[in-house]
């Protein structure tokens, strides 16, 4: 027979996972996207400008920027600070003097510079030029071009929101260097 306390576990785990809707993944979508906001916050490397923005979506885009798309790994030379590099066992530290100013070389391909321009647009680019890009991967510079190395049919099934969110946080932070014209 089993102990009493392994049994009431085993019912307090059942209950857990198939009541409560946090453990079933059905939970309430506002509460998830605010704690998605607010750790975008607590990991954003690099001070932000928030006024006149929508807070909600720089947060969100901070998250999707810093802990799902992994944009500093490309569009950051070198990505890590010296002595910062997760790669290497160190503790992270992302190059914060370069953060998202482009530079990357894959071969032929250079990263982009997706900091705000003179005019605070992101890559030099409006939202609509933006959301074109990452959906179907046409080069800005040359409309005939397609993104090689960018993973823009990823980025592309994105929701409206979630690329709004990216374009509202990469509009806040600070400009880096000269950009493409």
């Amino acid at each position: 027979m089993k102990k009493p306390w392994i049994m009431a576990l085993s019912v307090i785990g059942c209950a857990a996972l198939f009541n409560l809707p946090h453990a079933s993944g059905q939970g309430n979508q506002g509460n998830s996207e605010q704690a998605r906001i607010a750790r975008g916050f607590q990991i954003a490397p690099v001070p932000l400008k928030l006024k006149g923005r929508n807070r909600d979506l720089v947060g969100l885009g901070s998250y999707i920027v810093n802990a799902q798309g992994g944009c500093n790994d490309c569009h950051t030379n070198p990505p890590y600070a010296p002595g910062g590099n997760p790669f290497l066992g160190q503790p992270e530290h992302i190059n914060t003097a370069g953060y998202l100013a482009g530079g990357v070389e894959f071969g032929p391909v250079v990263s982009a510079n997706i900091t705000p321009d003179e005019d605070g647009l992101p890559a030099g680019v409006t939202y609509q030029e933006f959301k074109k890009y990452l959906r179907n991967g046409h080069d800005p510079d040359d409309p005939d071009e397609i993104l090689q190395v960018m993973p823009w049919p990823v980025y592309g099934k994105m929701t409206e929101r979630d690329l709004r969110a990216i374009y509202e946080y990469l509009s806040a932070i600070p400009s880096i260097g000269p950009h493409d014209e």
